[in-house]
């Protein structure tokens, strides 16, 4: 008799909890509806404990109330990642436990309120990235891919803003997990004109951006072929292993990367770069070779060659990269620019000396011949500078620089002409 009163006993305990813990509900619910999250919360911190006894209808509403109130303190800009993170986590765990139970309740506002908070992520990381605060834009973009696997890019972008952070451990570990994943974010985007805001509009599908066109919202539809970033990722992994002091890891991860994907030449770009990096220039110069024996006419490809060139502190190699890259495509703005900042380059080093110039004939004179030097140099920039406005009329850095050696060169019609475009 006594046993049979300890179960009855201890029954009655468990159904005294969950009625506490329905009333700590219901006052959390009651608080968020006022306005209060974070009392709702406090309120919901003293039913944590009896959650794991109670039923799982009971359970899936406190996951769910918890859920929203932590996402109001993020819509309220409280520790906005913080409890984004919290509030998504609280939803999954709703989801499990209605899975569980088989009764789907609250599960469908939860995954809308999780998709949800998945962009609040991305626009916060944004955010943050454009006020340099790099790691926690970086976590951010790794929570939003957490919460969609599919949408690999966000790990990606989570990776290079680790990079950007100069956390190498966390940029290397995410990198790592791409690898892992094969992926290569080569794709396609399909893009036109808002007539209403005179910028780009990016569609997932061409059927969807030709429709906006139909529709006479949109105008000049365009499509572009994004490459591969297997190369950017395997790069940036093996600098991170050169900068450990990892040479040799390094080039047997790209000679990997190489064998398993032959087709991609830009893993020989980034295994022509460790090398030039680790000042092997005999090999550089056979993998440059084979680059250009599988694609002499790919305008992106010998661009990247003439960057590599320039990084490598040759420029009469890197303009003769530009030049190809021009006769292959007048339109190349990129080659245009850079071949204009190779020259510009330059200009450094004559203002150092003529600074170092004192008063005396001698000096007086190589002043005069270093000012011409300067001029030449300046007028040798135009017609890329020139070239590159004409195809980017909005690209204001490339305007600012030609009014900047307009300026120099005291062409006030050329100044004020461009001037009264911009």
């Amino acid at each position: 008799m006594k046993s049979k009163y300890v179960i009855l006993a201890s029954a009655m305990l468990i159904s005294v909890a969950t009625f506490a813990q329905k009333d700590q509900i219901k006052a959390a619910e009651k608080a968020l509806k006022g306005g209060n999250s974070q009392e709702a919360l406090t309120i919901l911190q003293g039913a944590e404990s009896l959650s794991a006894t109670a039923p799982d209808a009971e359970k899936a509403q406190f996951f769910f109330v918890k859920g929203n109130a932590l996402l109001d303190l993020a819509n309220k800009n409280v520790e906005t990642g913080k409890n984004l993170s919290l509030a998504a986590k609280a939803y999954q765990d709703l989801i499990a436990t209605e899975k569980v139970s088989g009764k789907m309740k609250y599960s469908t506002q939860a995954a809308t309120s999780i998709t949800e908070i998945k962009y609040k992520l991305i626009n916060s990381a944004i955010a943050d990235s454009k006020a340099d605060k790099n790691s926690d834009g970086a976590m951010k973009l790794y929570d939003a891919y957490l919460l969609d696997k599919k949408d690999t890019i966000n790990l990606y972008y989570a990776a290079s803003t680790y990079i950007n952070a100069k956390d190498y451990d966390m940029a290397y570990k995410l990198y790592d997990e791409l690898k892992t994943l094969n992926y290569s974010g080569k794709g396609t985007s399909y893009l036109a004109v808002n007539k209403l805001t005179g910028e780009e509009d990016f569609y997932a599908t061409a059927q969807e951006r030709d429709k906006f066109v139909k529709l006479g919202t949109h105008e000049k539809p365009r499509t572009e072929v994004i490459p591969s970033k297997k190369g950017e990722i395997y790069k940036n992994m093996a600098l991170i292993l050169v900068q450990n002091g990892k040479t040799e890891q390094a080039k047997k991860a790209i000679s990997d990367a190489r064998i398993a994907d032959p087709a991609d030449t830009s893993l020989i770009l980034t295994e022509a770069n460790l090398y030039l990096e680790t000042k092997d220039f005999d090999t550089y110069k056979k993998l440059i070779a084979e680059v250009l024996e599988k694609n002499p006419n790919d305008a992106d490809l010998i661009f990247n060659l003439g960057v590599l060139s320039a990084n490598a502190k040759n420029p009469v190699e890197a303009e003769k990269y530009y030049a190809k890259v021009i006769e292959i495509n007048p339109k190349y703005i990129n080659a245009y620019i850079n071949s204009a900042a190779l020259k510009l380059e330059n200009e450094k080093v004559i203002i150092d000396e003529m600074n170092k110039l004192g008063t005396s004939t001698k000096d007086m004179k190589r002043y005069d011949e270093l000012k011409i030097k300067r001029q030449n140099l300046f007028k040798s920039a135009i017609p890329a500078l020139q070239k590159a406005v004409e195809l980017d009329p909005k690209n204001l850095d490339v305007a600012k620089t030609l009014l900047n050696v307009y300026s120099a060169l005291e062409m006030t019609a050329e100044y004020k002409a461009l001037k009264a475009k911009m």
